[in-house]
Order: structure tokens, then C-alpha cells, then sequence
């Protein structure tokens, strides 16, 4: 049978770089081979949610939604835009982190649809936010004598959103790679703003953890913690802010090694991607892990 995967991102029409993580990670899934067709989709952008499964051929489709957090898109706004007219949240059985995958039949194309949970809440994004440090500090040892800020939006109309950003802060955490890791927010408590004020670290790792940057990770974020008073005028990395050195990512989704985060809600919904798993990571230098 035919096999295909579909990677669903928001998009947006204000910035025309907020599809670019789905279109790199679908070229890098792609070159593997792993699928017969890989296809990226939007909410705000062509090819629709709408109408992205009439242009699969293949039988059976695996949908990973490029999003951060379990809440009102990957519940109800996709599922709903491919017809899955069977599902419901409690496909999932999830407790707001835990998003495995539900099949169902789409129900205008009669395709086999593998509806997985969010890139987000996969404990493999916890290696990505790793990676993450790893790159924008040119270390891959990173870890002693930092600290790890993972970063989120936070809002009180999803609590998923905040529980995302919890879960793999105390996964990083557990690893005891680094001395210090804290969970902050953009618009709730702990806030971003005063970064430095919740760690001894001479030295912070500062990641967001959004799909793409644009005007949060871009604009907001550097100027809240200090790093310049105006984003156009641009900043170091790192940027000495309060007696510490900030060293700040950009959005987590960039990082190419979440082509196999991707690759792993497919794997969990019984693709046979485990050659995949491996080009992936041996390209973005990430250690090769046993998939079965």
C-alpha cells in the first residue's frame, strides 16, 4: 500500500517565513524516501487543510501537525478541514501532553488517515531543544556551567500551551546535563522579562520553543529580555544582559533535527521509517538511536 506523510503548519499571511520550517523538514523527510509522497499544508497558506488529501494519491496517510501544544487546532480546526468525521480529542488519550495517534477514515477521499499528536508535546522534543543549544552555542557538549531557558507563549485561553513548555523543561532537566533549567512565558508567570532573574548561570541558553520565527521570536523576545532596545538594530550572541551572557536561539522549529521529531509521531503510528530515523540524524549530527 502506498504511504504517504502530510506535515500540517499554521502559516501566515503577514510572514511569508512562517511555512518555511514545514516546506525544510518535508525536503529533508523526502530525501529519505521513507514516504511515496510527503506534502505540506496550511491553515493560512496553499495548500489548505482543506483540500491537501485530494492531492494524495497514496492510501495511507500519516498527518503530523507542526504545531506546539495539544489545543484548538490539532483538536478540532484540522480534523475538522480533512473530514475525519470520527474523531474526537479522547482518540488521544491524552492529559494535555501525552498525544499518541487515533486512525480514521477521511470521509470524502476514503483515505486511511494516521492522525497524530503535535510535534510539540514528543519527548524527542526535548533532544531538539538540546540540539538547539548546541547549535547556537557551536558546542556539542554544552551543558556545564549554563543554564536553559525554554520558552513559551503561555495563555490562559489553552493551558495545553504552558503544560508543553513545563514538560520539557523538566525533561531537560532530569537529564542533569545542565546546571539550571527554568520554564518561562511571554504572558504569564515566570515571564521572560526578567530572564536573569532566575539563574546563577554566568552563561543562559535562551530557546523558544515555537515552530518558526517571525514577530514573537524576532522582535518581542530580544527586546524583553534586554538583549536591545530595538530588534532593527540587531544584537550579539551571545549579548551580556545583567552580568550574564544570554545566548539566544531563535524558534526551536528551525532546527533541522526536527524532521525527526516528524519522522518519530510517524514511527509511533507504524510507518516503517527506521532507515529515515537514521539519515536524519546522521545529517544533522545527532546521535542515532534505536527506533524499534
Amino acid at each position: 500500500m502506498s504511504t504517504a506523510l502530510v506535515i500540517a503548519a499554521h502559516g501566515s499571511h503577514k510572514n511569508p517565513g512562517s511555512s518555511a520550517p514545514a516546506f525544510d523538514h518535508a525536503d529533508r523527510i523526502r530525501e529519505t524516501g521513507a514516504f511515496d509522497e510527503v506534502r505540506e499544508t496550511f491553515w493560512k497558506e496553499e495548500p489548505s487543510f482543506r483540500e491537501v488529501l485530494r492531492t494524495v494519491d497514496a492510501e495511507e496517510v500519516y498527518v503530523v501537525p507542526l504545531f506546539i501544544s495539544e489545543g484548538y487546532f490539532t483538536e478540532e480546526v484540522i480534523p475538522r478541514e480533512l473530514r475525519l468525521d470520527d474523531w474526537e480529542p479522547a482518540l488521544w488519550e491524552s492529559d494535555g501532553t501525552s498525544a499518541d495517534t487515533a486512525t480514521l477514515t477521511a470521509e470524502d477521499t476514503g483515505q486511511t488517515v494516521h492522525y497524530c499528536g503535535p510535534v510539540g508535546t514528543h519527548d524527542a522534543m526535548s533532544d531538539v531543544i538540546v540540539q538547539r543549544a548546541k547549535s547556537v552555542t557551536d558546542d556539542p557538549d554544552v551543558g556545564k556551567g549554563f543554564g536553559l531557558a525554554v520558552v513559551g507563549h503561555g495563555t490562559r485561553r489553552n493551558e495545553n500551551s504552558a503544560k508543553a513548555i513545563e514538560y520539557h523543561a523538566d525533561r531537560i532537566r532530569e537529564m542533569g546535563r545542565f546546571d539550571e533549567v527554568q520554564a518561562l512565558f511571554m504572558d504569564e508567570d515566570p515571564e521572560i522579562d526578567d530572564v536573569t532573574d532566575f539563574f546563577e548561570s554566568e552563561d543562559i541558553v535562551v530557546v523558544p520553543l515555537f515552530v518558526s520565527d517571525g514577530f514573537h521570536t524576532q522582535e518581542d523576545i530580544p527586546e524583553d529580555m534586554g538583549l536591545t532596545d530595538d530588534y532593527r538594530t540587531g544584537y550579539d550572541i551571545p549579548e551580556l544582559v545583567d552580568g550574564h551572557r544570554v545566548w539566544y536561539s531563535g524558534a526551536v522549529g528551525t532546527e533541522p533535527l526536527l524532521a525527526d521529531v516528524v519522522l518519530e509521531r510517524a514511527d509511533d503510528a507504524g510507518a516503517d521509517v527506521a532507515a529515515a530515523h537514521a539519515q536524519i540524524r546522521e545529517r544533522t549530527s545527532a546521535p542515532t538511536v534505536d527506533t524499534t
